[in-house]
């Protein structure tokens, strides 16, 4: 490992030191598409606008336009709010088939002063840039590593993911694990799983990277609140030393689209599983976020924006007795011991 790197986090404007890194989202996306288009409707084209908001944020995922997370003034107004209620750093979890330009993500980061982390590796299968089925598994580890050391459009990013994984797992998604894997052991850097949407993923997903030598001390699992919602489960992950990550904060919706046998959480009910984890001890395995990457989501277009959390969970989560301290290690301490280099 590059020995510079030891002890801080990196992010799109440079290295900085951990304590200086602040409140931060941990799982959010500043610009890419979305690459499921789910069923093409006579909606699927409609205008963004109020009278629209209601069919469009009830099926994000079937409104074309909706899909594409370009409007980078817009990125800049919401992070700008974020700064307002006090936010420092996102973790910007777009990686190789979502038609990231960290760039773009760059330019954002230095013209509202937000720090950016930039994930590395790839997406779910579907995806896969054409070239993933002639690499190896070495070949993986070196292309992660690369957009770390050496940067992505001469970007380096600071973490590994969010790697992407469907339910069950395709052959190339397991190398994809092994290859974050082996990055991971090299770096020492922290890790952010997108797992398929299925209680048994998350467990299956920590055993591979286990197997081939992934520290899964620093590995966040995101979208918690989607995948398991057993209590017992939860506690079996956290008994492998990895992060929960509840970052679907914001997306309140009675069916989901995709995977219609998930009964999607509200606001209120991540703010209780919290509570209870944090009763429990584990305050510090929990990181938090919004993970936007649909236009709606943004003020510009009738949503929440990057602020949501700050403006209206933390006071919601202090009604529900949840100390100040639990809530800063949450949203600070628990983020900069994750993202640090080790």
């Amino acid at each position: 490992m590059d020995n510079s790197l030891s002890t801080k986090i990196q992010t799109v404007t440079g290295l900085i030191e951990p304590t200086t890194l602040g409140i931060t989202l941990a799982h959010e996306h500043l610009y890419m598409e979305y690459p499921m288009l789910l069923e093409e409707t006579e909606n699927s084209h409609i205008p963004m606008t109020l009278e629209n908001y209601g069919w469009i944020s009830r099926n994000p995922w079937q409104h074309i336009p909706n899909l594409k997370l370009f409007d980078v003034e817009a990125v800049k107004a919401d992070l700008m709010d974020f700064k307002k209620f006090g936010g420092s750093a996102v973790v910007e979890c777009t990686t190789k088939g979502l038609k990231r330009d960290i760039q773009a993500v760059k330019k954002i980061s230095e013209e509202t002063g937000v720090k950016v982390v930039a994930g590395a590796g790839y997406y779910v299968d579907s995806a896969h840039p054409p070239e993933m089925i002639g690499m190896s598994v070495e070949d993986i580890a070196e292309s992660i590593k690369e957009e770390v050391l050496v940067g992505y459009d001469g970007v380096k990013c600071g973490l590994i993911g969010e790697i992407g994984c469907s339910w069950p797992l395709t052959d190339a998604e397991r190398k994809v694990l092994k290859g974050a894997a082996i990055a991971q052991a090299d770096l020492g850097c922290g890790v952010s799983i997108h797992p398929g949407r299925n209680h048994r993923a998350p467990m299956e997903i920590i055993r591979i990277l286990s197997e081939a030598g992934c520290n899964i001390d620093k590995v966040v699992i995101s979208h918690i609140d989607r995948t398991v919602q057993d209590y017992c489960t939860l506690m079996d992950l956290l008994d492998t030393t990895c992060y929960l990550e509840y970052d679907l904060f914001g997306v309140e919706v009675i069916n989901y689209p995709l995977d219609e046998t998930i009964d999607f959480l509200s606001d209120s009910q991540r703010v209780a599983y919290i509570k209870r984890l944090v009763d429990d001890g584990f305050a510090d395995k929990i990181v938090v976020a919004q993970d936007i990457h649909t236009l709606h989501r943004l003020k510009k277009y009738g949503g929440h924006g990057f602020c949501h959390i700050l403006e209206n969970i933390v006071p919601k989560m202090l009604v529900r007795d949840i100390s100040r301290d639990a809530i800063n290690q949450i949203l600070i301490s628990n983020p900069a011991n994750w993202l640090l280099f080790t």
